[in-house]
């Protein structure tokens, strides 16, 4: 975001590493290492432009443990209504896996856009991006939720995709040596026979059944299991890291996992960021990151949003639907209230004063 025009103001991070990343390349932020829920953020009401946050995405991803609000991350969205309720900014933005759209049936999101239109009175649109559409050599989809304060007069953009992809021949092209991961002696002689972007199914039989045990009996794709990438075409999602049993990613030519480097690449982070802690912290950073490029256009939709200046040859205006966040209380399954009520009750609704640049 602050490639797109932005200026941090104050940033919120949790994770001790994170935190030490963040100050080693941004040394002139104000960064808290702190949990969310002892920051008090009504110091910036009506001072900030934007509100962005991306509260945790795997109690909601298909590979997490998919327990949403039933997980004490999935609750931290409410943290972040209640940083967007004490600052009231111009415009909040949330990030999140797509598979937040599917969870407990759509009551998840539901519930979501009801605190955010009906309690904190925004106008609310949301919009699955594909980062491989986006600069980033990446098959990484992304939902992204604009929330615009009711009485500013101003259209939700997202951008539209480019007409060309970048693949991951270009992403390592130079790319610096770093530290990474490796494959276990056997692991690796089996992950040698896999040959470029294929799976454990391009294994000799034999093969497949000692790697796959007794899941080469169940059926299904499972084609992240044993995975090469191909330099042919961009990667597939990165995870927290580069070596799990079902989300493998083999570097396409050598026989080893991708290195941090070449997942940053891929994430379409700069060489010159630099990543501290451990390397499984640091494989976590990255696998946790918005891909850098893909924050970049959406933040110059923001910036076009508050500014009135849309490039309207690169952006896409999407209305905000009425019929996508209009909710009597009754449609509100009786849980999702019993989880906010309390909550809600102490949530000052927006005020319609003038919000200072």
């Amino acid at each position: 975001l602050s490639n797109a025009g932005f200026e941090t103001k104050l940033l919120v991070e949790f994770d001790k590493d994170a935190v030490e990343t963040l100050r080693k390349n941004r040394p002139n932020w104000d960064i808290r290492h702190d949990d969310i829920k002892n920051v008090n953020f009504k110091p910036y009401k009506n001072k900030i432009d934007l509100v962005a946050g991306g509260f945790p995405c795997q109690t909601f991803s298909c590979a997490g443990n998919g327990k949403g609000f039933g997980d004490t991350r999935g609750t931290l969205f409410f943290e972040f209504a209640r940083c967007v309720s004490e600052v009231q900014p111009k415009i909040a933005l949330a990030e999140n896996v797509r598979g937040l759209l599917q969870h407990d049936d759509g009551k998840t999101l539901e519930s979501i856009l009801y605190v955010m239109k009906k309690v904190l009175g925004y106008r609310v649109g949301y919009k699955v991006l594909s980062a491989h559409f986006f600069d980033v050599a990446q098959k990484r989809e992304r939902l992204f939720i604009v929330c615009v304060r009711q009485d500013l007069d101003s259209t939700v953009f997202f951008p539209e995709p480019r007409d060309y992809i970048m693949i991951l021949r270009e992403a390592f092209a130079g790319c610096p040596k770093s530290e990474g991961t490796s494959y276990p002696e056997r692991k690796r002689f089996i992950m040698s026979k896999v040959p470029e972007g294929e799976n454990w199914r391009d294994l000799p039989v034999d093969l497949q059944k000692e790697y796959m045990q007794g899941s080469f009996h169940l059926g299904g794709g499972k084609t992240g299991m044993a995975r090469r990438l191909s330099m042919k075409e961009p990667s597939l999602t990165l995870v927290c890291t580069p070596a799990q049993a079902q989300t493998e990613r083999c570097h396409p030519l050598e026989t080893r996992p991708i290195s941090i480097r070449e997942s940053a690449r891929i994430q379409s982070f700069p060489d010159d960021w630099k990543f501290a802690g451990s390397v499984a912290s640091q494989y976590k950073q990255v696998g946790n990151a918005v891909p850098v490029n893909l924050a970049y256009h959406m933040g110059r939709c923001l910036i076009a949003m508050l500014s009135g200046k849309p490039k309207r040859n690169d952006m896409m205006s999407v209305e905000p639907q009425e019929e996508q966040i209009e909710f009597a209380d009754s449609d509100i399954h009786e849980d999702r209230i019993k989880e906010f009520a309390s909550w809600t009750s102490s949530i000052e609704p927006h005020e319609a004063e003038s919000c200072r640049p």
